[in-house]
């Protein structure tokens, strides 16, 4: 199709934890639930990855009870395994190859994309070129580089993301180098959470659509889609 979108999926190369044996990395269904919500919308999807190659994966999303449908589907398509096998490199994606770029959560961002530079630039390239740009869970830590690099970016801006509460109850809060809540409110954002912890939450603020937990990523996916075909109205 002349007129296919592109889509830009970024994932977390990082898996260490502090203070703990345990590992985290890209929750799984918060890359698989948006991925296949952008496949069934006939988006092509491209992945990367600040090292590239294969992600690493947190456990505990792989655990029967985090299983999503869309994981069941990814174990069968072997040309998404592929793809998420041989992820490319970040730093060489440019915002004018893609019509949006999306971030999956995990813990893992918190650590590298929210410090990386290469990251910071792709999300002002993309939302300066009036392209939409989404983040899930942990996954809008990568907003932080870009408001590091152009002050006053999140100042104002209605956005959700794994919340202190969240991160108490998951237990993994002295395992981490700050909470991401807080960071996000430091640097000027709104943050807006669902009532009851882990239920689905989605903000959109224009061109940034942002989700709260692993139950909001494919409903940030369809936020985030939302506004591509608003585009061709």
């Amino acid at each position: 199709m002349e007129n296919q979108k592109r889509i830009l999926m970024v994932l977390t190369s990082h898996w260490q934890m502090e203070g703990t044996d345990s590992k985290t990395g890209v929750w799984l269904g918060e890359f698989t639930d948006p991925y296949y919500e952008f496949i069934d919308a006939g988006y092509r999807v491209t992945l990367a990855s600040p090292l590239g190659g294969r992600p690493p994966v947190d456990p505990m999303s792989e655990l029967t009870e985090n299983i999503t449908g869309a994981n069941r589907r990814f174990q069968d398509d072997e040309i998404a395994k592929t793809a998420f096998e041989r992820t490319n490199v970040m730093s060489l994606m440019k915002a004018a190859d893609y019509d949006a770029i999306f971030y999956p959560g995990g813990h893992g961002p918190i650590w590298d994309l929210a410090a990386d530079a290469s990251s910071g630039r792709l999300i002002l390239d993309f939302y300066h070129a009036d392209k939409p740009v989404g983040a899930v869970c942990h996954g809008p830590a990568a907003l932080i580089k870009a408001a590091e690099l152009e002050p006053g970016f999140l100042l104002g801006k209605n956005i959700s993301a794994f919340t202190n509460t969240e991160e108490a109850l998951v237990g993994r809060g002295d395992n981490i180098p700050y909470k991401l809540e807080t960071r996000l409110s430091d640097l000027g954002a709104r943050l807006h959470s669902a009532l009851i912890p882990f239920t689905s939450h989605v903000e959109t603020d224009g061109l940034l659509i942002t989700g709260q937990n692993p139950l909001s990523a494919g409903p940030t996916a369809k936020a985030l889609i939302k506004v591509l075909e608003e585009e061709l109205i």
